[in-house]
């Protein structure tokens, strides 16, 4: 049986993701709730993957795995980075230019700016999801199928190397893009593109959560030295902004546990 073309429209966003873990799931609820864009979430276990590979449930194209998002289209996406591509202007998250793709009226000049700003910042979130993947192959340098404890002594050595050179890598890339943004000049220097926020924001800021959980040791070295206070500071701008204050105060935002950011005391340290 061919499905059709386009589902059915709903009356909303639904994000389908695991439960228990904030995950990469984290990063679409972020942007939701900054923006107060209302969703509803799909997180049963045993439905979840026979759902999104099932075409004659999700249309086609089917998925590879979450995070995956209903939209109210009724068709459905997935990949973090698509996702957030696709909502950020929707949302205002792609930029002061960059979110005015999705209007009509825009001339060629206008239009290829905003897809310019719009594409700057998806190019922001994909550097700090490598960033994440890395980070997720500390404590998985083998393989993901192997449990932790089978891999323990080949974790140890990837994340010294992870603590000594990856993470100022991508710090110090951080650091500058925030420091020569030309938006911010004479301005507190907290935002990667413009002066509002934006996905690669909520984005840097899930992640320098995520790292401040799995390798406190190494991040207190870190922002004790100095050399990247902008990416602190727009971490605590951030916790500070409505929406994601509000939805940290609620209670709803899970904690970091045994997902992406991992914590355990072996694999870290100040250097």
């Amino acid at each position: 049986m061919v499905p059709p073309e386009k589902k059915a429209r709903t009356a909303g966003y639904t994000l389908y993701y695991w439960s228990g873990i904030p995950g990469r799931g984290e990063f679409i609820r972020l942007a939701f709730e900054y923006a107060g864009q209302p969703y509803v979430e799909m997180n049963d276990a045993k439905s979840l993957l026979p759902t999104i590979k099932n075409v004659s449930k999700i249309g086609h194209p089917v998925h590879y795995a979450p995070p995956v998002l209903e939209l109210p289209s009724g068709r459905v996406i997935s990949q973090t980075s698509a996702i957030l591509n696709h909502i950020a202007p929707i949302l205002g998250l792609a930029g002061e230019i960059g979110s005015n793709v999705i209007k009509t009226d825009l001339n060629e000049e206008e239009r290829e700016k905003a897809e310019e700003e719009r594409s700057s910042v998806n190019q922001l979130v994909l550097t700090v999801l490598d960033l994440c993947n890395e980070t997720h192959d500390v404590h998985h340098p083998i393989a993901v199928s192997k449990y932790y404890e089978d891999q323990k002594d080949a974790a140890i050595e990837r994340a010294a190397d992870f603590r000594a050179t990856r993470i100022p890598k991508f710090f110090e890339h951080f650091e500058n893009v925030l420091s020569t943004n030309p938006a911010t000049a004479n301005l507190d220097r907290t935002y990667l593109i413009g002066k509002q926020t934006t996905t690669a924001d909520l984005v840097l800021f899930h992640a320098v959560d995520g790292l401040l959980f799995a390798f406190p040791k190494r991040l207190t070295a870190i922002r004790e030295s100095g050399q990247y206070d902008n990416i602190f500071k727009l971490h605590e701008r951030i916790v500070g902004e409505k929406g994601i204050k509000e939805y940290i105060e609620s209670g709803r935002r899970q904690a970091f546990n045994m997902g992406l950011f991992r914590h355990y005391e072996e694999l870290d340290g100040e250097e």
